[in-house]
């Protein structure tokens, strides 16, 4: 091998460590924004004490027109503070619920990754239920109210 042949090989490899520290470079000063999680990695419990705080009032906003809310969307009034949430979660799914005057009802719900939202009953009643679908399985969440609290029941 040829003292030309080693040089181009050298110089190869240099330009090689050079690109790929200036690309590590560039992915640092942007920082997160593409190598991780905005607000950084949350973890279950902050998770459902987010899901359990109580929602903030909707703004009222003028429409032309009628639109239905996305899955997992809730038309309801904000409810009164005296009402228990809870957050339940299941392989398919995650669901939030409260009991009040009216019964149980589901505050929201959301599919997780690979699942989709089958049915809904979001109440008030005796008893909610939402059912999670995936490509090879189900899981359906029942809730009730037991005492003033809501309790995740087998399905009848």
């Amino acid at each position: 091998m040829g003292r030309r042949s080693i040089l181009v090989a050298a110089g190869w490899v240099a330009t090689v460590a050079v690109a790929t520290l200036i690309g590590l470079g560039a992915i640092r000063l942007v920082g997160e924004s593409l190598t991780g999680t905005p607000g950084g990695v949350r973890s279950e419990a902050e998770i459902e004490r987010a899901l359990a705080s109580p929602e903030p009032a909707p703004t009222p906003t003028r429409t032309t027109g009628t639109a239905s809310p996305g899955p997992g969307t809730t038309n309801a009034a904000p409810s009164p503070s005296s009402a228990v949430r809870r957050v339940f979660a299941t392989d398919g799914g995650t669901a939030v619920a409260e009991c009040g005057a009216g019964g149980v009802r589901l505050v929201s719900w959301a599919p997780a990754q690979g699942y989709r939202v089958r049915d809904v009953d979001r109440g008030p009643d005796d008893d909610v239920e939402v059912k999670f679908r995936g490509a090879t399985r189900e899981y359906e969440l029942k809730v009730r109210c037991i005492g003033s609290e809501p309790v995740s029941v087998a399905d009848d």
